[in-house]
C-alpha cells in the first residue's frame, strides 16, 4: 500500500462544511447500538482503501445490552469527537437505539463552537433533530458497521466516498433512480414545494414530537423511511402525525424505502397520497434512501425544492462545499 496521506484539517465553512479531501480523518463513534466486533474491524481497512483515516471511539468496542456501552460514555465519545480539532467528520458505527437517550445532556454549545458533519440514519435521527434545531445541517448516509462493510455494498460505497470528496452544493440536483415498486403502487402526487429537508426514520420522527427536539415542520420537505413496522405500525405513526398536525404543517413529502416488513403502500396512499392530492401538497415516494440498498445520502437541515413530478429535489444551500482548484 502506499504511504499515508497527509494530514488535512477541513474547518466547516459558512453554509456547510468543508468537502473531505483524501487523508481527512473521519471519527467514527457508537452513539446508540453495539456492532459486530468482526464488523468494526472492516471499517478502518475500508475508509483506508477510499484514502481516509478514521479513529474509532471507545463505545465502538463497548456492549452494555442493546447500547454500546452506557450513556455517559456515548455521551463522552460524542462530546470527544467534537472537539477533537483534527477530526475533521464525525461517522455513526450504526443504529440500533440509543442516541435519543443522550439528547437532554448533549453539549450544545460545544456543537455549535466545534460544528461538524454528522453521518448516519436509522435511530440517528435522533441526533439529525437535535442538529437541525441547533441550525446545523448533517448526512443522511450509510453507515459503517451496519452498511458500508457489508458485501454487496460497492455501489452505496463508491457514491458515499465520492460525495464526501466531491462536495454538495447549491443548485446540485438530485434525480436518482426511483424505486419501481413505489412507482407502480403510485405514490407520487406531482407538484413543486420549497423548504427545509428534515425528518428520517419515521418511529423516530414520531417519538420526538411533543419534545423539544422534534423537527420544526411549518414549511419542511419531510423525508420519512422505515424499516422492519408491519403496515398497522405504519398507519399508528402517520396517524399520531395528522393528529399532531405535522401532517398539514410540512410543504411536501419524500418517501424513502419501507423494509423488511409487508408493504405498507396501501397505508401511505391512504393517509399521505390522498391527504397531498387534496391540499396540492407534493408527494414522491420511491426515494433510494433507508435500509436496505440503494442507500443513498440526503443532506438534511438544508433548504431545497422538491418537484415531485420530475422526481428531483434541488438543494438550494450547501452542504459541503467543492474543493478549489
Amino acid at each position: 500500500m502506499n504511504a499515508p496521506a497527509p494530514r488535512v484539517r477541513t474547518p466547516a465553512m459558512r453554509h456547510g462544511y468543508a468537502a473531505l479531501p483524501p487523508g481527512s480523518l473521519i471519527g467514527i463513534i457508537a452513539p446508540a447500538g453495539p456492532a459486530e466486533p468482526e464488523r468494526v474491524a472492516r471499517v478502518a481497512p475500508l475508509f483506508a482503501a477510499a484514502g481516509y483515516r478514521v479513529r474509532l471511539y471507545p463505545g465502538c468496542a463497548r456492549r452494555t445490552g442493546y447500547l454500546a456501552g452506557d450513556d455517559a460514555a456515548r455521551l463522552a465519545d460524542l462530546h470527544a469527537a467534537f472537539a477533537d480539532e483534527e477530526v475533521a467528520a464525525i461517522h455513526c458505527l450504526r443504529g440500533g437505539y440509543g442516541a435519543m437517550r443522550l439528547l437532554d445532556r448533549i453539549d450544545l454549545a460545544l456543537l455549535r463552537a466545534r460544528p461538524k458533519l454528522v453521518i448516519g440514519y436509522s435511530d440517528i435521527t435522533a441526533l439529525h433533530a437535535l442538529l437541525a434545531r441547533a441550525g446545523l445541517p448533517s448526512l443522511h448516509a450509510p453507515m459503517a458497521a451496519s452498511d458500508l462493510v457489508l458485501d454487496g455494498r460497492a455501489a452505496d460505497r463508491a457514491a458515499f466516498f465520492a460525495l464526501l470528496g466531491r462536495g454538495l452544493v447549491a443548485g446540485d440536483r438530485l434525480a436518482p433512480a426511483l424505486d419501481a415498486a413505489s412507482a407502480s403502487a403510485g405514490l407520487r402526487a406531482p407538484g413543486v414545494a420549497e423548504g427545509r429537508l428534515v425528518g428520517g426514520n419515521l418511529s423516530l420522527v414520531t417519538a420526538l414530537l411533543g419534545t423539544r427536539w422534534a423537527w420544526r415542520l411549518r414549511g419542511a420537505i419531510l423525508f420519512l423511511e422505515e424499516v422492519g413496522e408491519e403496515p398497522y405500525r405504519v398507519d399508528r405513526c402517520l396517524t399520531q402525525l395528522r393528529l399532531a398536525g405535522a401532517l398539514d404543517a410540512a410543504a411536501g413529502f419524500v418517501l424513502g424505502s419501507f423494509t423488511q416488513a409487508e408493504s405498507p403502500a396501501g397505508v401511505l396512499r391512504e393517509l399521505l397520497l390522498a391527504r397531498c392530492e387534496r391540499s396540492g401538497k407534493p408527494l414522491l415516494g420511491g426515494w433510494p434512501s433507508g435500509h436496505g440498498t440503494p442507500n443513498l445520502a440526503l443532506p438534511l437541515g438544508l433548504r431545497v425544492r422538491l418537484d415531485a413530478g420530475a422526481g428531483t429535489i434541488t438543494l438550494r444551500e450547501s452542504l459541503l462545499q467543492r474543493p478549489r482548484g
